[in-house]
């Protein structure tokens, strides 16, 4: 591009900005960004990639360090079948296709945690390509109607990961953890069809629930076993891509969002000063909230892709040529994999809606933590006649609360399917009070052993329903709060609700609440 063309784009870029101050417009809306994803997945395996070392999380340094793993001279690469079947797994269940014949390569860089100076990886020739990722999002306007989006997968390559340099300020020195070095990844590249950090957010989350679905990567991020690089740009409408900059490892869905968004409103502001973009790599500095420059990518790196020698082409087959293979025992049949892939997450929430009649945001909250879901199923299959928005909302609304306030997931608790489904059926047929189901729920998660039934007898927990004793305490009210009831009188009727408060409090919660409404009503409207 010539400099006078360049000059040409920076005027038009002010003068839009300008129409759009003009306008009260914001300025951003001027520009589109584009985001693209570069998805690290590590593989459940018991061993490397290339290597029978072990995979380990949280113990001593250095100790699943193969020979080969180092890159002592003279060892070879042995193929993990586990991993391959892994990669293939995961492509199906993302609708890509599996290439019958794939290669591998090295990538050649030197650093210290990359012991032979090349990585082995596929990048002519990946086991699956040309896939795709459904995936809802939820807006953040309020609207719990969650937008339907698809995300194309280019490809997925199997590959090894690298070693982990630890960084010793105190006494100026890097150490390196080879414990890592050689373990199986799935490299999942995605097409520059994602806009902000939201969509991303919520397509790394979508990926995350299927890998753990079909158990190819546990997909825990505190952890690095998923981790994302995300590349990024903004364009004027009708103009090509802009610069590129590549935001490196960042480890959580948050922080993909906050990194995203934030990297894009940096070179919105960039361009609109008349700044050109620089090309380069970035990370997300979570306490400074915003992306930092690690290196810039002037100039293209030459990682002198050649073939891996010592490895041959990995061949997989199906159905009807799983004869052609010369060993037919050790062959990876895709057809069988694909016959046991389970319900994924898309699937799942279409079938709680159909067969459940819940809302999609419902369906949406339920399925994005499988336990959730799977608890949810295991309710309404316990036998008793419930309703099923009822079942959701106390699931969404009320023990995802309890369990996120005591710090463990729905499986950790000791509450049953059961006893929930009891606790709900007596909130639904007026035996107890929603408030005293709450308590009865915080009990059952903190490991009370008792019955639900018997939790509720031994409490005397059960509602006040009898209408001239819920009178009495009503009367007994008004007579005690005589300003209450006057701002009553006077036409506010929202003081009914701090009466309501006294009377719960009086009867520790166990009155029936509507008829308690309809009787307080009844009295204060009556002349005095």
């Amino acid at each position: 591009m010539t400099k006078w063309s360049k000059f040409n784009m920076r005027i038009n870029r002010k003068v839009m900005c300008i129409v759009n101050r003009f306008l009260h417009q914001d300025c951003s809306s001027v520009w589109e960004s584009v985001v693209g994803l570069e998805i690290h997945a590590q593989i459940n395996s018991h061993s490397k990639l290339f290597s029978g070392a072990g995979t380990k999380f949280m113990v001593a340094p250095n100790s699943q360090v193969a020979f080969f793993d180092a890159a002592l001279p003279g060892t070879l690469p042995v193929l993990n079948r586990r991993c391959v079947e892994a990669a293939i797994f995961t492509g199906l269940a993302l609708s890509c296709t599996i290439n019958r014949v794939s290669f591998f390569d090295r990538k050649h860089y030197f650093y210290a945690d990359m012991p032979a100076g090349y990585q082995i990886t596929q990048n002519r020739v990946p086991i699956a390509i040309d896939g795709k990722l459904q995936f809802p999002i939820s807006s953040e306007k309020g609207n719990k109607t969650p937008i339907q989006k698809t995300v194309h997968v280019r490809q997925i390559q199997l590959e090894q990961d690298s070693g982990k340099s630890l960084h010793d300020d105190d006494n100026q020195q890097t150490l390196v953890d080879l414990n890592r070095a050689g373990m199986g990844l799935m490299e999942i590249v995605t097409e520059p069809n994602l806009r902000n950090g939201l969509e991303a957010a919520a397509m790394v989350r979508e990926l995350q629930l299927i890998l753990q679905t079909i158990k190819t990567c546990n997909a825990k991020m505190e952890e690095g076993s998923l981790r994302v690089d995300a590349n990024i740009s903004v364009n004027l409408p009708g103009q090509p891509f802009g610069t590129r900059a590549e935001v490196k490892n960042i480890n959580s869905i948050r922080n993909v969002k906050n990194a995203i968004d934030y990297e894009i409103a940096r070179q919105i502001r960039l361009l609109e000063e008349g700044i050109e973009i620089v090309a380069d790599t970035r990370y997300f500095d979570v306490k400074l909230g915003k992306t930092v420059s690690m290196r810039d990518k002037e100039t293209s790196l030459d990682y002198r892709f050649m073939l891996e020698p010592n490895l041959p082409p990995l061949r997989v087959y199906d159905d009807d040529s799983i004869e052609e293979a010369q060993n037919p025992s050790n062959a990876i049949n895709i057809d069988n994999i694909g016959r046991s892939l389970p319900e994924l997450p898309e699937a799942k929430r279409l079938r709680f809606i159909k067969q459940y009649k819940i809302s999609s945001h419902s369906a949406v909250v339920l399925v994005s933590e499988n336990e959730l879901g799977d608890f949810f199923e295991k309710v309404m299959t316990s036998g008793r006649s419930l309703e099923t928005k009822k079942v959701a909302d106390w699931l969404i609304n009320d023990l995802s609360k309890v369990t996120n306030q005591n710090e463990i997931t729905v499986s950790q608790c000791s509450l049953t399917p059961d006893d929930f489904a009891d606790i709900v059926q007596n909130v639904s047929d007026g035996v107890i009070s929603a408030g005293i189901g709450r308590q009865l729920l915080n009990l059952k998660v903190k490991g009370d052993s008792r019955s639900v039934t018997e939790i509720i007898e031994v409490n005397d927990w059960k509602q006040l329903t009898d209408r001239n004793t819920i009178q009495d305490i009503c009367l007994k009210v008004i007579q005690e709060n005589p300003e209450q009831v006057q701002i009553y009188r006077s036409g506010n009727k929202k003081v009914i609700h701090r009466l309501m408060g006294v009377i719960q409090k009086k009867t520790g919660g166990k009155i029936q609440p509507q008829l308690a409404i309809s009787i307080l009503e009844t009295l204060l409207d009556q002349d005095t």
